[in-house]
């Protein structure tokens, strides 16, 4: 790495997708004002994405397939150890990068430039979601942050994350310290937001979009419209498996006494009366905000966590 450009380290975690990666990379290789290394990290796959990397690999000189480790079984598990087989010592800025979207040539400019200009350690953005029938939908999640969103939700989609390299190596730090805890998370992006705001990092989430937001069959997460999305994310609250993450992400991300147990904890059902009171500072977006009180009160009703 001999440019004066800013050195910024994508990782990508793959599984099955052979479909879109070829295109997500050109779209990555295609970042103006930015030299980006690349390193992949694919979950055992069916479809040959492991063999297509690998070759890829071998005729980009900017471009490394991590040797495999084991079968991950979720993207935030592949996430977490990119996060912590990949030396990023070397490099200015640290972004994740999903397999199947399309990435706009100033991604990583304007968010490296969002960093420098705000000096900020934490950035995230907007992005326009986009179907094979051609249907494209600005997803906002720029909302002004609010006192305690992130323990209840993330900062947008991962692949819009850019980190400096302080957060990045207190983050590494983290994730090494508690590798067995972290495989328990089951959203990566999440655990980074709540990590960077409970540990003093400044974060910025960009109303302007930098990238198509694929949406398919085999998104393992998607864009959260529609009642069928409604309906799955209910059922997973419902069940308590929500809750138990944020209960999880609190624990991991605040040292001593947690910041939910400041505020209430998150055991019986007066607790989630209280939290539903509280919902202003719970999650960002207004709707979403009456939402999250309507369901910390039916919790209340019919039970907390198991």
């Amino acid at each position: 790495m001999s440019s004066n450009l800013p050195q910024v380290a994508v990782l990508l975690a793959a599984y099955n997708g052979i479909s879109w990666i070829e295109e997500q990379l050109a779209s990555i290789q295609a970042q103006r004002l930015v030299e980006v290394s690349i390193y992949i990290s694919v979950d055992p796959s069916t479809d040959g994405t492991e063999a297509w990397c690998a070759e890829y690999a071998s005729t980009q000189p900017n471009t490394y397939l991590l040797p495999p480790s084991g079968r991950f079984g979720g993207a935030a598990r592949n996430f977490f150890r990119l996060i912590r087989d990949v030396d990023v010592s070397g490099f200015d800025y640290i972004c994740f990068s999903d397999q199947d979207d399309i990435w706009y040539r100033n991604k990583l400019e304007r968010a490296v430039a969002k960093l420098r200009e705000a000096n900020i350690d934490g950035y995230s953005s907007n992005v326009v979601a986009f179907w094979p029938d051609g249907r494209r939908i600005l997803v906002n999640k720029s909302q002004p942050q609010v006192q305690c969103d992130y323990l209840f939700e993330a900062a947008g989609p991962g692949c819009t994350y850019v980190l400096s390299k302080p957060l990045a190596m207190a983050l590494k730090s983290a994730v090494l310290q508690q590798w067995d805890q972290v495989q328990e998370v089951a959203m990566h992006d999440w655990y980074c937001y709540a990590f960077a705001r409970c540990n003093g990092f400044n974060w910025f989430i960009d109303p302007v979009p930098g990238m198509d937001y694929r949406q398919h069959a085999k998104n393992q997460v998607g864009v959260n419209m529609g009642l069928a999305s409604a309906l799955s994310r209910l059922r997973q609250v419902a069940l308590g498996g929500w809750f138990a993450q944020v209960q999880l992400i609190d624990s991991l991300t605040h040292d001593g006494r947690t910041a939910l147990q400041k505020r209430v904890d998150l055991v019986s059902r007066l607790s989630y009366v209280c939290l539903a009171v509280r919902f202003r500072g719970c999650r960002r977006r207004r709707r979403d905000q009456w939402a999250f009180a309507a369901l910390c009160l039916l919790m209340a009703m019919f039970g907390g966590l198991s």
